[in-house]
């Protein structure tokens, strides 16, 4: 992706401050989360960074102590210190955590329901 393309984005993106962490093949980082949405987040590139852009990684977004989403992403684009991640899949739990916070991020219950119903569309 770059900057000359046209937007494309349908989700729209929560800025969102928690602890995030970004795992691959039995190695961790902390990320800093910039932002997120119904179909991935946007992460500060992490000191030590040796991700594998061709693997899925798992994530973990504490919302609070005992709210935590998490979900499998692929690394969609990187470019000026940010990284950018595509959601592949997530449990039920997490997508409603995730739901109930765009919701009311978004303050609009048709904005909501427009992103959830792009979710099906490719």
């Amino acid at each position: 992706m770059n900057d000359s393309q046209p937007e494309r984005r349908r989700f729209q993106r929560v800025a969102f401050d928690a602890d995030t962490q970004l795992c691959q093949a039995g190695r961790c980082w902390p990320v800093v989360l910039h932002d997120l949405s119904l179909k991935g987040l946007l992460v500060e590139w992490p000191a030590g960074w040796a991700g594998d852009a061709d693997a899925p990684f798992a994530v973990r977004i504490a919302l609070s102590a005992e709210v935590v989403v998490q979900m499998e992403v692929r690394l969609a684009h990187s470019r000026d210190g940010l990284l950018g991640f595509e959601c592949r899949a997530i449990d039920l739990d997490s997508l409603s955590h995730l739901r109930r916070l765009v919701e009311l991020n978004l303050g609009d219950a048709r904005l909501l329901d427009r992103e959830l119903a792009a979710l099906g569309r490719p």
